[in-house]
């Protein structure tokens, strides 16, 4: 047939039949997109093949945007519960690690194959990725494609059963998870107050401090039938009505300065209007609140921020970032001057300026070729290689966010687009390189390479949760997401989701996934040093 003759019909031929095959399920348990590979290597082992240059284009795409998405989770991860989270994760990574070298040392297998297991055990398709940019072999593949079934389902099996078996109380460890939710993400209310301290009369809220006093936002006062916004200068008199913003412990301070909580209402003047402000405009972004003087010049006011769909209250060294949501109040006519400083154009949050992503590619590939040299000329020599350099880079603009007028981050869905489509090229040439190699590693291994990969996936999960009743206690939910983080497993983290209402699991598996992959990756480059 003269059409599997041309790469792109196969390229995307194989990229359908591995979408229907992956959304097939099978007792609730499906391949999803890693389906691909399977499909790839059975087309490689009938002789079709893929340029490799689709390989590389779909390497450096995945990981740059893996490195985007990862990099902030990455380095925030260090705080609070966040060190324990990733003591756990460094268990497992390492654990599996040192497994495949036993493997690899007592039953000699080749360490191409070796290393496939370990990402196929994992689930890692970013560590597929690192593990074939270190080894140029067909063979990682095929290690790859015999763990990964078991590694997509020993970690749900084992996320199902183990509750069980342990008999967790899910209950109890959803309180604990919102009393700790609710300390570190208060919820941000408003609440009316009568002027009541003698103390604070005729004196100007510049002049009583209230934002940095009490952490609260006063967003507008009523005086008599007047209704006014709250301007520095404003002096409060007995009686008048304010309206504050703020956490509940922000709210109690303001009782404290002004006076009791009131049912009363404070209507918003004609002329004045509240509304919400998406911050698109990329020449404010990392700038702070307090630099744009909004009362001064507009007599406007920011009485909340929303961001990641957490309420925050605002500060004036809150740094914006783009797509955060400002709640403004401000008069009709000037609330068209705040809609020009922020922009208010959710059309751009869609839009992807592609420079940014090249410039942060190229960037990646030179650091990826460079070479430390440690001690002598017979000392250690490292290099990050491709994998490398391309996902550090990302990771690293994604935190710095904004270099002048090149605004580094994406939005999520154009995040999502690059990533699926490198991910795909990626799977289908590694897999048809694989698939020309299939019988003869079956011929030399045979069912050893499964029972490697089953260990691999298992003992590291059952060795974090022995260590975790040592460490510092911590919520069972947290340590299911943990688990599922740390073994790079989507559906595991799809398995454990139904057991809660809580985002308890995502939370924890946001927060060491990125770091599991670095680990992975690089334990992956140092196995290749022994292979």
């Amino acid at each position: 047939m003269e059409l599997l003759s041309q790469p792109y019909f196969i390229l995307f031929l194989i990229i359908c039949i591995g979408f229907v095959i992956g959304n097939i399920k099978i007792a609730g348990i499906s391949l999803d997109i890693s389906a691909i590979i399977f499909v790839a290597i059975f087309f490689g082992h009938h002789g079709l093949e893929i340029p490799p240059i689709i390989g590389q284009l779909g390497l450096v795409l995945f990981i740059y945007t893996i490195g985007m998405q990862a990099g902030p989770g990455f380095f925030d991860s260090f705080r609070k519960q966040g060190r324990t989270l990733v003591v756990l994760t460094s268990i497992v990574i390492l654990s599996a690690s040192l497994i495949t070298f036993i493997a690899w040392y007592w039953t000699g297998i080749d360490m191409a194959v070796a290393i496939g297991l370990l990402t196929g055990a994992l689930s890692s398709s970013p560590g597929l990725a690192a593990a074939t940019d270190a080894i140029d072999s067909p063979l990682v593949s095929i290690g790859y494609g015999v763990a990964y079934p078991f590694g997509v389902i020993g970690v749900i099996l084992f996320i199902k059963l183990y509750p069980k078996l342990v008999k967790a109380d899910i209950k109890a460890a959803e309180d604990e998870f919102e009393k700790e939710s609710h300390f570190e993400f208060p919820e941000i209310k408003n609440r009316i107050f009568r002027v009541e301290n003698e103390a604070i009369i005729d004196r100007t809220i510049a002049e009583l401090k209230v934002r940095s006093m009490t952490n609260a936002v006063i967003s507008r006062i009523q005086h008599g039938e007047e209704t006014m916004m709250p301007s520095p200068d404003v002096k409060l008199q007995k009686g008048d009505l304010i309206k504050a913003v703020g956490t509940e412990d922000a709210l109690k301070k303001i009782e404290l300065l002004i006076g009791h909580a009131t049912n009363e209402d404070i209507p918003l003047h004609k002329s004045y209007e509240v509304q919400s402000v998406l911050v698109t405009n990329k020449s404010v972004i990392n700038q702070t609140l307090g630099a744009f003087n909004l009362w001064s010049t507009y007599q406007a006011t920011v009485t909340r921020v929303r961001r990641s769909g957490i309420d925050i209250t605002p500060s004036p060294s809150l740094r914006l970032q783009m797509g955060d949501k400002l709640m403004v109040a401000s008069s009709h006519d000037n609330m068209q001057q705040v809609f020009r400083i922020f922009g208010n154009n959710d059309k751009k949050l869609s839009d992807t300026d592609f420079f940014p992503v090249a410039l942060g590619i190229v960037l990646g590939i030179l650091l990826g070729n460079l070479t430390l040299s440690f001690g002598n000329s017979n000392g250690f020599e490292f290099n990050p290689g491709l994998t490398g350099g391309v996902l550090v880079v990302g990771m690293i603009l994604s935190r710095i966010g904004r270099t002048g007028p090149i605004i580094w981050s994406m939005s999520g869905a154009a995040t999502q687009l690059l990533r699926q489509l490198g991910l795909m090229f990626f799977l289908v040439e590694v897999g048809t390189k694989a698939g020309a190699n299939l019988e003869e590693t079956f011929t030399t291994y045979g069912y050893n390479l499964f029972l490697i990969g089953g260990l691999i996936t298992l003992v590291p999960m059952i060795l974090a949760v022995m260590i975790a009743k040592f460490l510092k206690k911590m919520n069972f939910l947290s340590l299911m997401g943990t688990l599922t983080g740390a073994m790079t497993s989507t559906p595991g983290l799809a398995a454990v989701a139904p057991m809660t209402e809580t985002n308890a699991p995502a939370v924890a598996y946001a927060t060491v996934y990125p770091v599991a992959m670095v680990l992975l990756i690089i334990c992956v480059q140092v196995l290749a040093v022994f292979g």
